[in-house]
């Protein structure tokens, strides 16, 4: 017994000292689906590697303040050229951009199909249908600053409720429960257009932008502090919007975001093999 005990402290102790070895990387995201979706699969992958990995929910403004003072490693959530383009020219010189995670990404106000009304323009002569409420995610977000730009350019007469992802796909599914009219800040890709039946109004004036591609930030130094790290960042990204969206279904279907993680990397070897560069 003594000797089994012996055997089973020197094996903790051994991988301790593994992650220590290696170090600890730091990674924040927003609480968004597919951000959740895609931090937990670096997580694991990272933690295969023999990294030990801290994951920070955060607000948008505080992901990108975390990479510019260095008090974090990575984000892959971060959305360009147009949602946090205002945060990366604040930060250009102290964050750096090294991988897509996803392409045709897109930005918009989500309505459910059965609503009439195909453009934003369209909104208020609809407003009394819609209680004059656009619902919102987390208060100070790229979403909610394009929002805010977007009410002012149509001149809107709604008003935008903050929130947060979870809040604004619950508010979703009572409104299509009871077929009501809502519209909500919404972005692709995301596990509500698989389950309901949604499209986006068109935006005339581009003011919410149009494609977009969610991509990996490093902080500065990463490369010389941790290459092995920075490598694998420089690698990340889904081998297809499909690979992405089976993730977040898992998330959505039952386990916790981690198991669903260690799911991926057993079932998609050849995905993760490329991330680590082997």
């Amino acid at each position: 017994m003594k000797k089994l005990l012996l055997v089973f402290l020197t094996l903790l102790f051994t991988t301790q000292m593994a992650f220590a070895a290696k170090g600890k990387v730091r990674i924040v995201y927003v609480e968004w689906d597919c951000a959740l979706a895609s931090t937990m699969v670096a997580r694991a992958a990272l933690e295969q590697m023999g990294y030990e990995v801290e994951t920070l929910s955060v607000a948008t403004a505080a992901m990108w303040q975390a990479l510019g003072s260095g008090d974090a490693d990575a984000t892959v959530t971060a959305w360009l050229p147009v949602t946090h383009a205002g945060y990366l020219s604040k930060l250009k010189d102290k964050v750096e951009r090294v991988s897509v995670v996803t392409d045709n990404a897109r930005l918009g106000w989500v309505v459910p199909s059965y609503v009439t009304i195909t453009s934003i323009e369209e909104l208020n002569a609809h407003a009394e249908k819609f209680d004059s409420m656009i619902v919102g995610i987390d208060p100070g977000s790229g979403t909610m600053q394009l929002a805010e730009k977007a009410i002012e350019e149509y001149g809107l007469t709604f008003e935008l409720v903050d929130g947060s992802g979870a809040i604004m796909t619950a508010v979703l599914a009572n409104a299509i429960k009871e077929q009501k009219w809502v519209v909500v800040t919404g972005w692709s890709p995301h596990w509500k257009f698989g389950k309901w039946d949604l499209k986006y109004l068109d935006d005339p004036k581009g003011v919410l932008g149009g494609e977009e591609q969610i991509e990996t930030i490093v902080r500065q130094g990463l490369k010389t502090d941790m290459p092995e790290v920075y490598t694998f960042f420089s690698n990340f990204g889904w081998d297809s919007a499909e690979q992405l969206q089976m993730v977040m279904a898992w998330n959505q279907e039952g386990g916790t975001p981690e198991e669903n993680a260690h799911r991926f990397l057993k079932e998609h070897p050849k995905t993760v093999n490329r991330w680590m560069g082997r």
